[in-house]
């Protein structure tokens, strides 16, 4: 049976993540007129969905003790390579996803490979890999435009029915009133954390990325490969935020080589990593905090919507005090979740 205190004990960041969405997103799902309801769920997730894949690759390096300011970049270079090949035939458009994804990885492993080989500091490598894969990304879409196959865009940012009536399947009564409504966003979020991050946490390899973020030396000792492990993390990383990126033509319809929305990806992936509980020191946390940190940021912008511009707090909805009001409240939500800190009396725990 499971030792709850225990358990606690040990998942305590997540569980203040998880507390910190609850609260954030209950009070704007609260005080708006259609909280509760399946459309206000759809929107809301197509909105989510690719920060939560970029917070989710930005984790996995840093639970190396590393850092990716590549993310961005590489969410975006997707992107713009899925605006010219997600489309044409069935088979055309499987081949341009696999393109898209295998572009991403390739991001990624380059990165990995830099960092290992070139004994380079993460944080360095990523900045200036970021800089090229926005290069080309500018190359391939000078300007926005480009085509996304419509029916795939159609069945993959609504709820589950729309699969079906896209596609024209017969779709079950039962289906249509209950598991048809979940918003697909979310059920691809489920599918990427069990198809992808719970095997790679239970390898060989994705245990050495926490060992590695514990301690490099004694991972090493123990006869782990650091740096299979390493190149692992940042493929990996690559291919989430690609995925994150084939996400966001699918929505939008089109691709665009936007460098500020690649670098504001960047930087609130970092925030979602640290709300989710994962040390930036390493070797603690998981993508599962990551997507609570990153549906908790985007919680604190939908609340914005609902304040009433003539109310008592009429002056919150005003868009020129917004990035105010978001970085104090993101601001506290770091500083509750890294109190513990000032806890602890051996500063050598911090890096243990």
């Amino acid at each position: 049976m499971i030792n709850l205190r225990l358990w606690g004990s040990q998942n305590w960041r997540l569980l203040l993540a998880i507390v910190i969405f609850a609260l954030i997103y209950g009070s704007y799902s609260y005080m708006h007129p259609s909280g509760g309801t399946n459309r206000l769920f759809v929107q809301n997730a197509n909105e989510i969905f690719v920060l939560v894949m970029v917070s989710m690759a930005q984790t996995i390096p840093v639970l190396t003790g590393g850092l990716d300011l590549s993310v961005g970049a590489i969410m975006t270079l997707t992107n713009t390579v899925a605006s010219e090949v997600v489309n044409g035939s069935p088979s055309e458009i499987l081949l341009g996803i696999i393109l898209c994804l295998v572009v991403s990885s390739l991001c990624g492993f380059i990165n990995g490979c830099i960092i290992v080989f070139g004994r380079l500091q993460p944080i360095i490598v990523t900045l200036a890999t970021g800089a090229v894969f926005m290069g080309l990304a500018l190359f391939i879409r000078p300007s926005p435009g480009g085509n996304v196959d419509s029916d795939l865009s159609f069945a993959m940012t609504f709820d589950l029915n729309e699969i079906f009536l896209t596609y024209k399947w017969p779709l079950p009564t039962w289906f249509e009133s209950t598991v048809g409504l979940i918003p697909t966003p979310l059920v691809l979020i489920l599918i990427v954390v069990f198809a992808i991050w719970l095997p790679f946490r239970s390898s060989v390899t994705g245990r050495g990325c926490y060992a590695i973020g514990s301690s490099m030396g004694a991972a090493y000792m123990s006869g782990l490969d650091v740096d299979r492990s390493k190149i692992a993390a940042y493929t990996l990383s690559g291919l989430l935020a690609g995925i994150g990126g084939l996400y966001l033509a699918l929505q939008t319809g089109s691709g665009n080589a936007d460098v500020p929305q690649a670098g504001a990806y960047t930087l609130n992936s970092i925030a979602a990593v640290v709300i989710g509980g994962t040390s930036l020191y390493g070797g603690i946390g998981g993508v599962i905090g990551s997507i609570f940190g990153a549906m908790s940021l985007r919680s604190i912008s939908f609340n914005f919507r609902v304040f009433d511009a003539d109310g008592p707090l009429g002056f919150i909805a005003d868009p020129l005090l917004q990035p105010l009001f978001e970085g104090t409240i993101l601001l506290l939500a770091v500083s509750i979740g890294a109190a513990s800190v000032f806890r602890i009396k051996n500063r050598l725990k911090l890096f243990g």
